[in-house]
Formats: C-alpha cells, sequence, structure tokens
C-alpha cells in the first residue's frame, strides 16, 4: 500500500486554474461536500452549502484573481486550492475518491510556498468540521468557531490560523 501511495503522489501534477476549468471544479466541489462532510453536517446544510455553485461570479472572480490551483492525476482533477491575497486559503478540496492520496498535501504546500514567496507571516481559513483535522496536522491553531446563517440554516466551521 505505502508504494501505491509513493507512486500516485508522483504522478500529481499542480496547475494554474483556468476559466474553463470552472464546471469541473463546481461538479468535483458538489461531490466532495456529498460524499465526504455527511458525518459532520446534515441533509440541509449540505444541500446549502453545495448551493453556493450557483454564485457564478464568485467562482469566475476566484479563479481570475487568486492564486487558484488545480491538482491533476492521470489527467483528471483530482483536487483544487486557493490562497487570496496571498495568506487566506479560500477553497482546498480534494476528489473523494482520492482522500489520503497526497493531493492536498501537495495543493497545501504550493500555496504554503506562495504565501512565504509573498512574505505573508501567517495563513487562516475558514475551515469545516471535516477539513479541521487536516489544517490542524499543517500546523493551523482554531482562533474561534463560526456560527454561520446562510438561507435560514446554521452551519458551524471554525477560523484557523498558522502563523509562520
Amino acid at each position: 500500500m505505502l508504494h501505491v501511495m509513493t507512486e500516485l503522489k508522483r504522478m500529481i501534477t499542480l496547475r494554474k486554474a483556468a476559466l474553463e476549468d470552472i464546471p469541473s471544479l463546481q461538479q468535483l466541489y458538489v461531490d466532495t461536500i456529498s460524499n465526504s462532510c455527511g458525518n459532520d453536517y446534515d441533509e440541509e446544510q449540505l444541500a446549502v452549502w453545495k448551493s453556493s455553485i450557483k454564485n457564478g461570479e464568485r467562482w469566475r472572480q476566484a479563479v481570475e484573481s487568486q492564486y487558484f490551483l488545480v491538482a491533476e492525476l492521470a489527467g483528471q482533477i483530482a483536487g483544487f486550492g486557493s490562497l487570496k491575497e496571498g495568506e487566506y486559503v479560500d477553497f482546498m478540496y480534494t476528489h473523494h475518491l482520492f482522500q489520503r492520496c497526497g493531493i492536498a498535501d501537495a495543493i497545501f504546500a504550493a500555496l504554503e510556498q506562495e504565501a512565504e514567496r509573498q512574505n505573508k507571516d501567517r495563513l487562516y481559513a475558514d475551515v469545516s468540521k471535516t477539513a479541521r483535522p487536516f489544517f490542524e496536522r499543517k500546523g493551523f491553531k482554531v482562533l474561534k468557531e463560526n456560527d454561520n446563517l446562510i438561507k435560514g440554516v446554521h452551519i458551524t466551521n471554525y477560523r484557523m490560523e498558522k502563523l509562520r
């Protein structure tokens, strides 16, 4: 199994996201939330969270203005992540079939390098219950619990920070 994981990590390629990637990114986003977050959020919360793909302008702006990376595995988009203003991890999603294969590690390492290149002394993010353990392993600490009211539905996430 270790050999397979090592081989998968070697096959990951990172590239800048392009506008034409948005439909695939949105599909991965919805699939990941649907298949990975059900233990932490109920159906109503998941539905509201996934509905954010309807805000096409937000997605377009993120791809155009953020340091936005796509991870590919054998030519297929397997994850994506973005860094806003050099220090805010805005997006960080790995396809549910490729979790724990090193994809999020590769994306995060590249985002962290970009923050360093921009001389930022911290990274921060608003992190789901599901993603919190990943961010903790990367050295992030919880600053506060957020209670977000979106379309009348309460969704909890965490403001987390990593000082460099």
